[in-house]
C-alpha cells in the first residue's frame, strides 16, 4: 500500500521524500527495516567536560552575510547565512566559529572541524547548535557536538566546514567516530 502525506510518501516500510541540493534534485529514502538501523547500539562519546562549555563573545556583522558551505560531494556548494562570529579563548589563543542561521530559527548551526577529525571523530567535522547570543555572548557546549546524518550513508550531502571553521586545536569533547566513517 502506497499512502502520501504531506511531505513524504510511504511504501511498506520505506519512506520517500525529494531534496533539492543546489540546481539537482533526487529522492531521499529511508527504510525502517535496514540492517544498519537495526543493528545499531550506541555512539562512543567523549566524557562530559565542563572545560568544553565555552562563553565566547559574539561579534555581530554589521549585515548578514551569505556564505557558500561546501558539502561531502565534490563540487555541491550549499548556501548559508553567517549573522556573526563568535570568538572563544583556549589555552592563550583566540579562535573563531562562523555560524549560519535558516529564517525562523532559534538557533545558530555550527559546522566546525578539529585536529581530531579523521582520528577520534567523524573526518568531515562535527556539527553544533548554540541558542542566540545574549548580552553579547554566545555558550558553544562542545560537549554536544554531534556526528552528520553523512556519517551513517554514503548518500547524504552534508556540508563540512568553511576554511574559518577548521579549527587547528583539538576538541576531545562530544561524539566520536561512529563504526567505519
Amino acid at each position: 500500500m502506497i499512502v502520501a502525506d504531506k511531505d513524504k510518501v510511504l511504501f511498506g516500510t520505506k519512506a520517500l521524500s525529494a531534496i533539492k541540493r543546489g540546481d539537482k534534485y533526487a529522492v531521499r529514502i529511508w527504510d525502517s527495516e535496514t540492517p544498519a538501523l537495526k543493528n545499531f547500539t550506541t555512539i562512543d562519546r567523549y566524557p562530559v567536560a565542563g572545560e568544553w562549555r565555552i562563553e565566547a563573545r559574539w561579534v555581530q556583522y554589521q549585515k548578514p552575510k551569505e556564505v557558500n558551505i561546501p558539502t561531502v560531494i565534490p563540487g555541491l556548494v550549499q548556501h548559508g547565512i553567517a549573522p556573526g562570529v563568535a570568538v572563544f579563548t583556549r589555552n592563550g589563543k583566540e579562535y573563531m566559529l562562523e555560524p549560519t542561521i535558516e529564517e525562523g530559527d532559534d538557533q545558530y548551526f555550527f559546522v566546525f572541524g578539529d585536529k581530531t577529525n579523521g582520528k577520534e571523530t567523524y573526518g568531515a567535522g562535527r556539527f553544533l547548535y548554540a541558542d542566540q547570543p545574549k548580552d553579547g555572548k554566545i555558550i558553544l557546549d562542545f560537549n554536544k557536538s554531534y556526528n552528520p546524518p553523512c556519517v551513517f550513508t554514503d548518500f547524504a550531502t552534508c556540508p563540512v566546514p568553511t576554511q574559518q571553521n577548521r579549527l587547528p586545536i583539538t576538541i576531545e569533547a562530544g561524539e566520536k567516530i561512529f563504526q567505519h566513517h
